[in-house]
């Protein structure tokens, strides 16, 4: 079988654009979304129902939550030091997928800071993986070799920025890429830029799906979804991998 895996950034907690996000996640028609800034489980619950998704959980303490009209076995999220954000473990028939959300801002501290989170998880993610696996999520940080525009920035932002020094030195995917993981997207489409933020003006590739290289032969499609309504839902575009199990 193909399982269809949604990951989509819902923007602080999804709360009045319900019905936004709803449509936008029924036009992919996934088995499974994992939700990022997921903070309000009301908001999820209502989603479910919108989506005819049979099961769900969220958590105001965790950014990482879940929708699914597959069985899962079990979840569990998983907080190692040093990083801000729990990371969301589902088992699911096939294949367990790891839900991450990394800090935010984009800088040379805040991506030293990604690079200890990323370490750390991919230490929990070792112990508990079994098989098939595969990351997702906002990772917010750029692969090697794209480009980012700092005059494209807020000006709050590009001071923070500016402030650790203006040229990031990008390096969370890498080591991604170099514990043996293949970035999906950029797997299935080498020359596409696939921008996922911000939905009003995509320029920067936030959004990730990483699965084991041994496993790119099960890589079925990868896609940035930017249909009708998008910019209303969230400042993130969603991101849906088909992966077979």
């Amino acid at each position: 079988m193909t399982l269809r895996l949604l990951s989509y950034n819902i923007r602080f907690g999804g709360t009045g654009r319900e019905a936004a996000i709803a449509a936008m996640i029924r036009s992919a028609a996934p088995d499974v979304v994992v939700l990022q800034e997921a903070k309000r489980p009301d908001v999820v619950r209502r989603l479910a129902a919108a989506t005819e998704m049979t099961s769900w959980d969220a958590k105001p303490a965790h950014s990482v939550g879940f929708m699914s009209r597959v069985p899962v076995a079990r979840h569990a999220w998983h907080r190692p030091p040093p990083c801000n954000n729990a990371f969301l473990e589902l088992e699911l028939p096939g294949v367990r997928v790891f839900g991450v959300h990394l800090s935010a801002v984009h800088s040379n501290w805040t991506e030293q800071r990604r690079a200890r989170e990323l370490r750390a998880t991919l230490a929990s993610v070792a112990r508990h993986a079994a098989g098939l696996h595969a990351l997702v999520g906002d990772f917010n940080t750029l692969a090697p070799g794209e480009t980012f525009n700092l005059d494209r920035l807020p000006l709050r932002l590009r001071l923070v920025a500016l402030l650790g020094g203006q040229t990031i030195r990008w390096q969370t995917v890498q080591m991604l890429l170099d514990a043996g993981y293949t970035d999906a997207f950029r797997s299935l489409h080498p020359d596409a830029p696939g921008h996922t933020f911000p939905t009003w003006d995509p320029h920067i590739r936030l959004d990730y799906a990483f699965v084991p290289n041994g496993a790119v032969a099960r890589l079925a499609r990868c896609e940035v979804l930017d249909g009708a309504g998008a910019r209303d839902a969230s400042d993130h575009l969603p991101l849906l991998l088909e992966l077979a199990v």
